[in-house]
């Protein structure tokens, strides 16, 4: 991986919004790897090396329940396996899809990075600089089956999800609208964005739905704590590249994959967790009304009023 330089505001009239909102962009050297990358080539590249990839029955992931297993193949026989839509040799069900997201050596210590894990196709990619090098987080590669829908979540760093080959439409929520997504950690409980289930998730419908396909060779940007929900309209392969929009110090040193909490958030959840408890002390009618003065004062004293 090289990182072919993006200008800056005071390079260009080009910068990234200063609301920080989601935009697609078009026309970046991304290098060799939109025109390389075939699955013929993606096999001979990195042959046979064993690699830990998601299998479900079902186009839908959901993260919360489980609904996929872990299996391992070789690199080769997974790409060619995941670039068709029926199989010969399959683990669940003949249509069933896959999806690789690489990760570090080591789960639990090692970050994800292109050019430790996959070094042969690092080399054929330019990573549009927008970051300082020491913001740097991690480099995901990701290669899904066609009608893959990934479930909806936020990560806490920016990053650019770049669609090297294939075809992405990518559902996006602001965090503005966290209230209405039903969620659990970091995932919404709301699987199926295009058709809800109104019933058991009413208010989902007062979530502002932003939406863009993204075509081979195309970089979206998507802030951190911004909800996304991404859909493989075709297989494709991508990367992710994450880093550090805050100083190194408010993250969680033990995050990997860049989806924990800032270490103050976390300190200021676990705060609010032992207000909670300190008011199961008082008469439910007490307790009550001194929640709605804590949610006010968070209110006052927390909320923005510029959210774009």
């Amino acid at each position: 991986v090289s990182f072919s330089h993006l200008p800056t505001p005071r390079d260009t009239q080009f910068h990234l919004p200063s609301r920080r909102k989601p935009v697609v962009l078009t026309g970046l050297e991304l290098g060799t790897c939109t025109t390389k990358w075939t699955t013929d080539y993606l096999s001979q590249a990195e042959g046979s090396k064993e690699v830990k990839i998601h299998v479900s029955a079902v186009p839908q992931m959901d993260f919360l329940s489980k609904n996929f297993v872990y299996r391992t193949l070789p690199f080769d026989s997974f790409v060619q396996r995941a670039a068709e839509v029926k199989h010969k040799e399959y683990f669940l069900t003949e249509d069933e899809k896959y999806y690789l997201r690489s990760v570090g050596e080591d789960v639990r210590k090692d970050i994800a990075d292109i050019r430790k894990q996959f070094p042969t196709l690092a080399e054929d990619v330019h990573i549009p600089e927008y970051f300082e090098k020491e913001q740097f987080f991690s480099s995901v590669f990701r290669i899904s089956s066609a009608g893959l829908q990934l479930w909806t979540h936020y990560d806490v760093m920016d990053n650019f999800l770049i669609q090297v080959t294939g075809r992405k439409r990518v559902v996006l929520y602001s965090p503005r609208d966290a209230p209405y997504l039903y969620l659990s950690g970091t995932k919404s409980e709301v699987l199926d964005v295009d058709n809800p289930d109104m019933e058991k998730y009413p208010l989902f419908v007062k979530a502002k739905r932003y939406e863009c396909v993204l075509e081979a060779g195309d970089v979206l940007f998507i802030p951190a704590l911004w909800f996304h929900n991404v859909i493989s309209e075709e297989f494709g392969v991508a990367l992710n590249v994450f880093w550090k929009h805050l100083p190194a110090e408010s993250y969680d040193k033990t995050d990997t994959y860049g989806n924990k909490d800032p270490m103050a958030a976390s300190r200021a959840i676990q705060i609010l967790d032992r207000a909670l408890k300190t008011l199961e002390e008082l008469p439910e009618e007490y307790r009550d009304f001194y929640a709605r003065r804590m949610v006010l004062r968070i209110q006052e004293k927390a909320y923005r009023n510029d959210y774009g």
